[in-house]
Order: C-alpha cells, then structure tokens, then sequence
C-alpha cells in the first residue's frame, strides 16, 4: 500500500512540475478581446437648454385649510414661461377623479404668464385631503407637480326631534 500511495503522489508531484514549467499551457485560452465597437446614438436637434420654455410658479402647492362638506374648492396656479420659446402644455392629469384641472391649450409665449387650476370635489369627503395635479410640456421642467391639500369638515348629521306631534283628526 505504501507503495502504491507513493506512486501516486509522484505522478502527481511530476504534473504539477510539468503544469508549471509549461506556463499553464493547459488551462483554456481566453479569446482575443476586440475593442467594443463605438456606441452610435441619434443626434436629435434638441432645443438649447438657455431657450428652452420652462415654469416659475407663484406657488406649486396650496393649502385650502379647512374647508366645509359639499364646496367645490378651487385655485388657480399661476406660473410665467422662463424661456425663450413658447411653453406649450401638452397635459394636466389630476391624481384622482374628485379633482378637476383645467388649463389653455394656446402656446404661452416667453415672458408671459399662464395659469392651471385645480378644483376638488369635497362632497362625501370628509376628512384630510392632499391631491397632486402633473403638469406635462415641453418645459426643461417637465413633468410638474403641483399639489393641493386640506382638510373637509363632515356635515352635522341631522337628528330627528324628539318631540313627537300627535296627527290630528280629519273633517
């Protein structure tokens, strides 16, 4: 037994010497890399970022406070294109149906102001609110977030009186 364990490990020692004189001739060859082809991409025109339409808004939140049952609550965010190209807004989308935004569909000219509004639907909401209003156009700042929030006030629910009139006899 003892000699066949030696055999072994010389036949072992002998590939190991042979494997390292031979510079791991043995182990796979990695292909060739080729440098990766450049990437093309598409030049589009784009609108210079320093004429570029964008938003100043007077304010891009508003809080209508508390705010009773059943009142349609309105504002009006008033903004100004920045740029030196028509803003032109392409969408207004209300993160719910219980908003409502209205907005022109003309090209505000640079310099010029415009406005979105945003109305909510309190009827049968009562409690805390915060609704968004995204603004997509072709401003540098696009898309917009605008954001109203409050808090609706339920209506007194009304209770039947507890005095009970007796009906009167008929003629």
């Amino acid at each position: 037994m003892k000699k066949f364990t030696l055999t072994i490990a010389t036949i072992l020692l002998g590939a190991m010497v042979t494997f390292a004189q031979t510079g791991n001739k043995m182990a796979p060859k990695k292909p060739a890399t080729q440098p990766a082809p450049k990437a093309t991409t598409a030049t589009v025109p784009a609108t210079p970022a320093s004429t570029q339409p964008d938003f100043l808004f007077e304010a891009e939140s508003h809080d209508f406070g508390t705010i009773p049952e059943g009142t349609q609550a309105t504002y009006e965010f008033k903004f100004t294109n920045t740029g030196k190209e028509p803003l032109i807004i392409s969408n207004v989308q209300a993160s719910c149906g219980c908003t409502t935004p209205k907005w022109s569909n003309e090209p505000i000219a640079p310099g010029k102001t415009g406005t979105i509004t945003a109305s909510y639907n309190s009827s049968g909401r009562p409690g805390p609110f915060t609704k968004s209003i995204t603004v997509t156009s072709n401003a540098k700042s696009s898309p917009k977030v605008l954001t109203i929030q409050g808090v609706v006030e339920a209506k007194p629910v009304e209770q039947p009186s507890p005095v009970v009139v007796p009906e009167q006899p008929k003629n």
